[in-house]
């Protein structure tokens, strides 16, 4: 089955892709790259934020099952839309909060997920989300795949990724697949 695409940034692509690996209806999740001026740029160009690049993750997702507004309220939820170019100690342009679209409609959609929620008062600041046509997507490296489900103890993922992962676990439990916990998965301790 082929699905549609999404592609998000809301800080390290390790961040994203174990959450996003945990709802049903996620048919497969890519880290990687996109948005700068840099062809095929590798993980450390992007990491001294002069390649123009954020830290992004590609998600193919079968709507019928999870549709796109519902992985926007799940992308808003597990990342801090409000701060520039931050999230937590991940500081630059590469960390950045952003929507890459992939069409008009993915467009729409977004911006107006993004008034409703800043219209609820979700958040104290706005939200300065940027949403940008997706132009190309670079995958990551291979090491980045998979990275949380391999490397669950790594001082980064038990203290910045596992907190994220379980915060969309409690928050989204009806949304979970229905398949055996992953390696990194709170529920396994």
């Amino acid at each position: 089955m082929q699905g549609q695409l999404a592609t998000f940034g809301g800080g390290c692509f390790w961040c994203m892709e174990a959450v996003f690996q945990q709802p049903e209806g996620i048919l497969s999740v890519h880290s990687g790259y996109a948005g700068g001026d840099l062809a095929n740029p590798t993980y450390e160009q992007v990491c001294s934020g002069r390649s123009g690049h954020a830290e992004v993750i590609q998600l193919e997702f079968d709507p019928d099952v999870i549709p796109l507004r519902q992985l926007l309220k799940i992308f808003f939820h597990v990342h801090d839309p409000t701060t520039l170019n931050r999230q937590g100690n991940d500081v630059g342009t590469q960390y950045r909060s952003v929507i890459f679209h992939h069409d008009e409609d993915q467009q729409h959609l977004a911006g107006q997920v993004i008034q409703q929620l800043d219209e609820s008062g979700a958040w104290d600041n706005p939200i300065v989300t940027e949403l940008s046509p997706l132009d190309i997507f670079y995958p990551a490296e291979e090491y980045h795949h998979d990275y949380f489900r391999r490397n669950p103890g790594q001082g980064y993922c038990a203290a910045v990724v596992r907190p994220k992962v379980e915060k969309f676990r409690q928050t989204f439990s009806e949304l979970l697949e229905a398949r055996p916990p992953a390696a990194g998965n709170a529920d396994e301790a």
